[in-house]
């Protein structure tokens, strides 16, 4: 069973672990990104994540074994919902895992949704296309910004059956 646990303070190690698969993942598409002297890459700053203030971060579950996280901003005063980082392990990969995990996540925060993808990440962007086109019955809409990232956009109240 694929669940979303938020991530408590007393978390943040473990987060801070598995976000160095992460960061290590994303140096394919980012080739800026280095090590640190101590061999580790530089550290997300999570404090905001533990303020509330509409940010939330949950790992990734399978029954209980790890297997992503997902960092999200909730929408307020009229701006959408936007996942900021979001990892799932390779060894899920293709099973699923992803998918499930961010339609919990979408069926979590109602509302609009905007979720952005790099401009040369194109299995992200091949992952988030097809999971919101099965989420929201292809009632999506996708464009580009200045950066060339893609930005795929959808109203979980337009959604048919809702």
């Amino acid at each position: 069973m694929i669940n979303l646990v938020k991530v408590n303070p007393d978390d943040e190690e473990v987060l801070h672990n598995i976000i160095q698969l992460y960061i290590y993942e994303f140096t394919r598409f980012n080739k800026q990104i280095s090590l640190e002297a101590d061999g580790k890459y530089k550290p997300f700053d999570l404090e905001k994540y533990w303020k509330g203030g509409g940010y939330h971060a949950f790992f990734i579950k399978i029954n209980e074994e790890l297997a992503g996280f997902a960092f999200m901003e909730e929408g307020h005063k009229g701006s959408p919902h936007v996942i900021e980082e979001f990892f799932v392990l390779r060894k899920f990969h293709g099973k699923g895992v992803g998918t499930i995990a961010s339609q919990k996540l979408f069926s979590m925060f109602p509302g609009k949704w905007q979720i952005f993808q790099i401009e040369n990440n194109y299995p992200a962007q091949a992952f988030w296309r097809k999971t919101i086109k099965e989420y929201t019955s292809n009632t999506f809409t996708e464009r580009y910004d200045e950066f060339r990232r893609s930005i795929q956009e959808f109203d979980t109240a337009t959604l048919p059956n809702n």
